[in-house]
């Protein structure tokens, strides 16, 4: 019985530490989002992120929407390395800021803006 009792404790404290985890990982995504849009909507250019695309773990991207990237760490088209569903997911950004999922290596979950002048801000993670 005190086996049972151990093994379920062990296991709600697991679950309880993951969802810290998960809560900080969102916060963390909004707010990088909601940083970088504020900025280019005060003036800034995209390319003075560039830093943020290699930062770890959250990382940011910044494309227009045709899928064109001004900040990532690889590629410059959003098409050269990801599929349709992933480009409409992401496309459904707005000025208030969504929260989309989509599957790439395993299940990603994005926070996605748009600047007044209508560039697509995200920053996500994948569980």
């Amino acid at each position: 019985m005190k086996k049972i009792l151990y093994t379920g404790l062990v296991l709600l404290i697991g679950m309880l530490f993951t969802g810290v985890i998960l809560a900080h990982e969102i916060q963390e995504n909004k707010r990088l989002v909601n940083e970088v849009v504020d900025a280019i909507n005060k003036g800034k250019r995209a390319e003075d992120f560039k830093d943020l695309a290699n930062k770890e773990p959250y990382y940011v991207f910044i494309m227009e929407q045709d899928g064109r990237f001004l900040v990532h760490p690889i590629h410059t088209r959003l098409q050269e390395w990801e599929d349709k569903p992933i480009f409409d997911a992401v496309s459904k950004a707005t000025a208030e800021g969504p929260w989309v999922s989509y599957d790439y290596q395993g299940k990603s979950h994005t926070y996605v803006r748009k600047t007044k002048s209508g560039l697509i801000v995200r920053s996500g993670h994948r569980h």
